[in-house]
């Protein structure tokens, strides 16, 4: 079965939207959840699995390829594909700045951006324990669907899987996405060039810090919230601005800033030399890392990324990042070298030069 003509492009479409809405009324009306949590029945395969299926992630997620409820959802897409797959974990579920839900949607967009690909569609599978709030479960997923609505990216496949009590923590989602390349020329962590530059998108830590102290009931006098963003339309305005000048994309997640940029440079085979000073970190991040003794180096993000661009287009990429919202406090960090190869190293605010190793042991566990 094909897609529509322009199947990327299907929320665009003002009769698809009309019909979207009829669908997702009909469906609130036809299906009425009796139940307030989630029961093994919900994961058989039955009535139950139909009516949460029906009575949650239907309405939520609904689209013309969705709404088929076939096995898989079949498209047309031309073009070189790129593709990726993630799944989440983070405790709590929900954290300032967002949940687990909106945290599965963005950083499957953002895998594929950091290919330099235009995210299209997206698969959820939810392991669900027996006991979970179903009104929890309904705000996940109201969640999810307003971060892809707010991407332009769509839901279009998925699957429920049911556990007993005690065998989860709540539910854990697992994401795939497709996406097509914008470009021809490579992108990738081992595509990094001696005398490249090293741009970062914005201030870096506040994701794990943010859920850390979410977690812990830390009461610390702070705003903090997760930086979880879907970073595709600042790609494609770098791109736009440089296009080939862009060698490697990537977003520090899991690690943070320090162990992306080695794997970068194992990968590249190149050292990578960073300005402590440049790096932008908030205070409270700072702050809250210099009390629990963490270094906001090696503290997850979800909402920043990584470009290594030619010297000669450095200036232009900078530009291209802080005219877009989510890189206005954008910095160069450093710059790629030959020598010492698959090497990170730091020149410090007090005049030293320390190695910047991987994040070694996990102090900040369950954190996407």
């Amino acid at each position: 079965m094909t897609a529509s003509p322009n199947p990327t492009r299907l929320t665009d479409v003002p009769e698809v939207l009309a019909k979207i809405e009829r669908v997702r009324q009909a469906r609130k009306k036809a299906f009425h959840l009796r139940e307030t949590h989630i029961t093994l029945s919900h994961g058989s395969g039955g009535k139950a699995s139909h009516n949460l299926i029906e009575g949650i992630f239907a309405p939520a997620f609904t689209n013309p390829l969705l709404d088929r409820m076939d096995d898989a959802a079949s498209f047309a897409v031309s073009g070189e594909l790129a593709f990726t797959t993630d799944s989440y974990v983070v405790s709590p579920l929900f954290f300032p700045g967002g949940d687990i839900g909106k945290l599965a949607v963005h950083g499957t967009i953002n895998d594929l951006a950091t290919t330099g690909a235009e995210p299209l569609y997206l698969s959820a599978a939810f392991i669900l324990e027996e006991g979970f709030p179903i009104d929890d479960l309904r705000r996940i997923v109201r969640s999810m669907a307003e971060a892809a609505a707010d991407a332009g990216v769509a839901i279009v496949t998925g699957d429920t899987k049911v556990v007993q009590r005690g065998k989860a923590d709540g539910v854990f989602i697992t994401t795939a996405g497709v996406g097509r390349r914008r470009h021809s020329h490579p992108i990738s962590q081992n595509a990094a060039q001696p005398g490249d530059v090293v741009l970062l998108s914005g201030p870096i830590g506040d994701h794990g810090i943010a859920v850390m102290l979410a977690r812990e009931g830390l009461e610390l006098e702070t705003d903090l919230q997760s930086d979880t963003a879907a970073l595709h339309g600042l790609v494609a305005d770098l791109l736009a601005a440089v296009g080939p000048a862009v060698h490697c994309l990537k977003d520090p997640t899991r690690g943070g800033l320090a162990t992306t940029l080695n794997e970068i440079a194992v990968g590249s085979e190149v050292a990578i030399g960073l300005e402590e000073a440049a790096i932008p970190v908030r205070p409270d991040v700072r702050g809250a890392c210099e009390l629990l003794g963490l270094d906001p180096l090696t503290i997850a993000n979800e909402g920043k990324l990584i470009a290594m661009v030619a010297a000669d287009d450095a200036d232009a990429a900078l530009a291209a990042l802080r005219n877009h919202p989510l890189g206005r406090e954008a910095a160069i960090i450093g710059k790629v070298r030959a020598e010492p190869a698959a090497l990170v190293f730091l020149h410090t605010e007090i005049g030293g030069t320390r190695v910047l190793d991987m994040l070694v042991g996990d102090p900040l566990p369950r954190i996407c």
